[in-house]
């Protein structure tokens, strides 16, 4: 295994450790990117099992967005999980930015949860 593929590891144990610490039996709202395309789920890590998904790869998603690599795809991810999360009665969750830097697609999927009515 190379150097940054360990390093890389590393952290998103170490961001995982402390979401999972502060959580409280929340559920976590998991976001994973690629070169092209944004990935979110929220997942209670009681039962192990994934409660509500979102991706930019869903047929009404990629009709209505340009591509899915951008802040807009991003945010409108972010308004879907939100959404179906409500409507499974999920309010509050945490944040786990899953070693990605707080900015950019990864912050945009948070910006548009918090507008979708997600607490975190």
């Amino acid at each position: 295994m190379s150097k940054d593929n360990k390093q890389a590891l590393r952290r998103v144990a170490r961001v995982r450790r402390a979401v999972k610490a502060r959580a409280n039996g929340k559920p976590r709202l998991s976001v994973h990117r690629s070169s092209k395309q944004i990935y979110a789920q929220i997942i209670d890590d009681a039962k192990g099992e994934t409660l509500v998904a979102a991706s930019s790869l869903e047929k009404d998603q990629r009709a209505g967005l340009k591509t899915g690599a951008n802040v807009d795809a991003a945010k409108a991810i972010g308004k879907l999980i939100a959404e179906r999360a409500s409507a499974k009665g999920i309010k509050d969750v945490v944040f786990d930015r899953g070693g990605y830097i707080y900015h950019g697609r990864v912050k945009a999927v948070a910006e548009g949860a918090r507008e979708g009515g997600l607490n975190f």
